[in-house]
């Protein structure tokens, strides 16, 4: 085995192998928990730690054995403190390794699949957008790109028809019974409406964005759907792309956003 000699160490590949992936893994988590509170968590107990190894070397057995029972009920406050974050970080590697969310995959593997795939047609969704933003109506569109929604067109009404700016607007009309909650919009069919979705939970969210955001971030962060939340208040318009949230947006950059995300063979959201 190739191996080198540092000092009194024997290093091999296996060993900087491994010392890569736990720098990986740590930086990940570092990804996960910048900026909240979790983090300042995750610091203080780091802390905490080293000094425990500091009472250790110096042979301070009271403390030492203080500490020992700390950090090892630690373990278990740090699972339930970060679970949001250890959630978000399982949902991130079931969406990486979904065979039928890696499009290139898709594209050798199943190329019959692919080549019958349709595009999600945009311009009444763009024109729905633009008439809600101009009237003042709250809205909230999922658009599918490759996972499946059906659990969450079951939580509403199923209606199963056509895509059309005027079928949209008639739901989101603040008399229609079903403006409330979200429309899926599977296959280029409005599949159902009044739909339940998951809310986010990210305390870094501006307090002047209300639930509708909320429930767009978080249908982001629980599949890969692309999230159209229009404000009932400033008529603004927003898009929620694999747990990020693109607030104040154009309708040329909504458009622009939504073309590369949803019908590109590698589209992802474009740098804010």
């Amino acid at each position: 085995m190739l191996a080198f000699r540092l000092g009194f160490l024997d290093i091999g590949w296996l060993d900087l192998l491994d010392i890569g992936l736990v720098a990986l893994l740590i930086y990940q988590i570092y990804n996960l928990v910048r900026g909240s509170v979790a983090s300042r968590v995750f610091i203080g107990y780091l802390l905490v730690y080293l000094a425990y190894l500091l009472v250790k070397a110096l042979s301070l057995n009271l403390m030492t054995t203080i500490l020992e029972y700390f950090i090892s009920v630690g373990a278990l406050a740090l699972i339930i403190i970060f679970q949001h974050e250890i959630r978000r970080f399982l949902l991130l590697i079931g969406k990486s390794t979904n065979l039928t969310n890696n499009r290139w995959l898709r594209r050798w593997l199943l190329r019959d699949f692919e080549s019958t795939e349709s595009q999600m047609p945009l311009k009444p969704i763009l024109d729905t957008c633009k008439t809600l933003a101009t009237e003042f109506s709250g809205g909230l569109l999922v658009l599918q790109r490759n996972d499946d929604l059906e659990k969450f067109a079951q939580s509403g009404e199923i209606i199963d028809a056509d895509l059309s700016k005027p079928l949209l607007l008639a739901i989101f009309s603040q008399y229609s019974p079903l403006h409330d909650g979200a429309v899926l919009i599977i296959g280029g069919r409005i599949r159902a409406a009044r739909c339940i979705l998951p809310v986010s939970d990210d305390d870094e969210l501006p307090s002047s964005l209300g639930f509708r955001h909320r429930a767009a971030l978080g249908m982001s962060e629980a599949t890969d759907a692309a999230v159209i939340a229009v404000s009932e208040e400033s008529g603004r318009l927003s898009l929620a792309l694999n747990g990020e949230l693109f607030t104040n947006l154009s309708l040329q950059e909504l458009e622009t956003r939504l073309e590369q995300y949803l019908n590109e063979p590698h589209g992802h959201p474009a740098e804010s």
